[in-house]
């Protein structure tokens, strides 16, 4: 595709269209859903064979898989919900982070290229689990009443401005809330394909012209685009597992 008349195939939306790998009674089936389940089978595959017969003196793939699990475990469950609470949750939160994680890394990996978060739809399905948890929870937790508080961050001592603000925090954790938790994966997996989908077209464009210095240029911005990104998939795991945590901190504090 051509933008400019130059011939470059600049990237856009269509870099994140594909063609259906095949069709199941009018479901199309393509490479994303192929990516998510293989990252699904990864992760179990790889906890099953770390643990399924766990030594007391462990071997290599134990050892990673521990420190693996412990990171999650000590450095952002139990930080956030504490030991006793928490410890609950760490299976959940490990296995979120780690699909989080994989699913995003495939945006470096040859022949697969992309990262399955850019597809909004992923990111908002794994919000929505995460509210539904939130809010079934602090339902179970305080009832009604303390769920009604709860969102709405009742708090008698505003006095006149308690009904606005009661109606802002509503809409805030009700409906914002898993929007913006989804949309901040899902925007900086979107703009990171995006900048390395367009540095990679370009050190191969340049280096088919008369600008071949510019294609070099352009390759070490890809490499520089990749170890970011490989960052930034990291990163983005573990802010959305935290906020994960921090609501059901949220659910399972008393409120005042």
């Amino acid at each position: 595709m051509s933008d400019n008349g130059c011939g470059f195939p600049a990237p856009g939306l269509h870099s994140f269209l594909f063609t259906p790998l095949f069709t199941v009674g009018g479901f199309d089936f393509n490479k994303v859903m192929l990516l998510a389940l293989i990252t699904t089978a990864l992760v179990v595959g790889f906890f099953w064979a770390a643990f399924g017969n766990a030594k007391v003196i462990p071997g290599k793939l134990q050892m990673v898989g521990e420190a693996g699990y412990d990171f999650v475990r000590r450095g952002i469950v139990y930080e956030t919900l504490g030991k006793r609470e928490g410890e609950k949750w760490v299976p959940f939160i490990v296995s979120l982070f780690f699909f989080i994680w994989i699913m995003n890394v495939w945006s470096v990996i040859p022949l697969a290229q992309f990262p399955v978060g850019s597809i909004v739809a992923y990111p908002m399905v794994l919000a929505v689990i995460v509210w539904v948890i939130w809010v079934s929870l602090t339902f179970k937790r305080h009832g009604f009443v303390g769920f009604f508080k709860n969102v709405t961050g009742y708090d008698k001592s505003l006095g006149a401005v308690l009904p606005l603000v009661m109606v802002i925090e509503f809409f805030s954790n009700l409906l914002v809330r898993p929007f913006t938790h989804a949309v901040r994966l899902f925007a900086n997996m979107f703009a990171g394909h995006l900048m390395l989908v367009m540095f990679t077209v370009a050190s191969w464009y340049l280096l088919n012209s008369w600008m071949i210095p510019a294609a070099g240029v352009s390759f070490v911005m890809t490499m520089a685009m990749i170890c970011f990104e490989l960052f930034v998939q990291a990163v983005q795991a573990y802010v959305f597992v935290l906020l994960a945590c921090s609501y059901i901190q949220g659910a399972l504090a008393e409120h005042h």
